[in-house]
């Protein structure tokens, strides 16, 4: 239908009679959206920083413009164990996400061409070849994929493997690596069809692995083979451990059993019952790994009550969610209520977690850290404790309490999508869910890591 003069008219007939709205575009042009809107109850009343369980409060750090949050977050899991281990000094450690970022760039690559080569037969405007050509490979994952790497490959210690110029701002890097994957899949194709015998694909493929490993070795240094680990305590005494790998180093120091540990979601979909468990078509980056990437859907009051169970015990909490919903990263506050931006404008919103979800409205964007949780007299969260991945400052301004954010409970419920937890938190019916074969979910689906 189209849009006429006089429907025009009525538009601005009807403007000229909402006066709030005359005093919100005063705001609003002077200020920005969400500037304007911020309550201010929300941020200075309701928000304190302040936990009645707080198990982190280590050197947040930063992943800078790349993304990488989801191997930030959950390394940061295996620094809290380190650090509270050998008794460190506030700021003196951190794990290499450069180590494990050059696996995690060779192994999606890997992946890619396993897809390329199962798919060669099928046209270009294929929807499954189209979306392996889109994005070849990219710096997003989850809480199983970066588990998969740490237990092939280990970790080392920041000090050993630093991040570099392209790691601090991977978009180079990606742009370099995709280039070289579609090039690849032309090659691969074209093998296929023309029936060349598997030893002749395989070899192929190696040999652009092997250009892939010497694009990432140049962009980020070739990974350790062996490594001395040097630390000091907090008593200042001097320790060394002398010639180790990163597997060795990881199975010694970090040493969590990892295979007690779930991706638990909350999803409140018909088309996704609780208490099932779910995996999504291509992905599971680690080809050949044990772990590979699962869900279990759960309701969210016993997601809630098994983050407060591990972190009664010490031990943070790794989540997925959407921060890019209601959140002011300056103030470091994550609040349903943050922003009264239906009132400014006479809008009303009313989709719940489930439509913002199938309407890509709502999905996870973000993984964090939840180092803390504030209880009321009944047990019941208020606000939690979230450490960051972006640094202290940014552009000249703070970032949240020291990189530490603080996220209230209705924000926890509307965009907190995942945790990986020990399953031991989760109630017996649940644990028993953990054993059964996953749905397979289609690779479009919204909660892909890897699109």
């Amino acid at each position: 239908m189209e849009l006429t003069k006089k429907d025009l008219e009525a538009m601005s007939s009807a403007y000229k009679k909402a006066t709030a709205q005359h005093i919100a575009e005063q705001a609003v042009k002077n200020n920005g959206i969400n500037a304007a809107a911020e309550r201010e109850n929300v941020v200075v009343t309701d928000n304190n920083f302040v936990f009645s369980i707080d198990v982190d409060d280590e050197a947040v750090a930063n992943q800078r413009q790349s993304g990488r949050c989801w191997m930030y977050s959950a390394l940061n899991v295996m620094r809290h164990k380190i650090e509270k281990d050998l008794d460190l000094v506030k700021g003196s450690f951190e794990i290499s996400q450069n180590f494990n970022y050059f696996y995690d760039k060779l192994e999606k690559s890997n992946m890619f061409m396993e897809y390329i080569i199962k798919s060669a037969d099928s046209d270009y405007d294929d929807r499954r070849v189209n979306f392996l050509l889109t994005t070849p490979q990219q710096d997003g994952g989850d809480f199983d994929p970066i588990i998969a790497l740490c237990e092939k490959y280990g970790v080392v210690p920041l000090t050993v493997m630093p991040d570099t110029a392209v790691t601090k701002n991977s978009a180079e890097l990606n742009a370099v690596l995709n280039r070289m994957l579609r090039e690849d899949a032309i090659a691969l194709r074209s093998m296929v069809r023309e029936r060349q015998s598997e030893e002749k694909i395989n070899e192929a493929r190696i040999s652009m692995l092997n250009d892939i490993y010497r694009v990432l070795a140049v962009c980020m240094g070739e990974p350790p083979e062996k490594f001395d680990f040097e630390y000091r305590d907090k008593k200042n005494v001097y320790h060394v451990d002398r010639d180790l790998t990163p597997l060795e180093f990881y199975k010694k120091y970090v040493a969590i059993d990892f295979n007690d540990y779930v991706g638990v979601i909350n999803l409140p979909l018909e088309s996704m019952p609780y208490g099932k468990m779910y995996t999504i078509d291509m992905t599971g980056e680690v080809l050949g790994s044990k772990r590979d990437l699962h869900y279990l859907n759960v309701p969210m009051d016993v997601m809630k009550e098994a983050t407060i169970a591990q972190l009664k015990d010490g031990e943070p909490v790794w989540f997925g969610c959407d921060v890019t919903q209601d959140s002011d990263f300056q103030k470091g506050i994550m609040s349903k209520n943050l922003y009264d931006i239906q009132s400014m404008f006479g809008i009303k919103f009313t989709m719940d977690k489930a439509e913002s979800f199938e309407t890509h409205q709502s999905m996870p964007t973000h993984a964090m850290l939840i180092a803390g949780v504030d209880l009321d007299a009944d047990g019941k969260p208020v606000r939690w404790k979230v450490e960051n991945s972006w640094g202290t400052t940014a552009h000249g301004n703070p970032v949240g309490h020291e990189g530490y954010f603080i996220m209230d409970d209705s924000w926890f419920d509307a965009y907190n999508f995942e945790v990986g937890l020990n399953k031991k938190y989760l109630p017996a019916e649940y644990q028993k869910a953990l054993e059964t074969e996953p749905e397979v979910l289609p690779y479009w689906n919204t909660f892909n890591p890897e699109p």
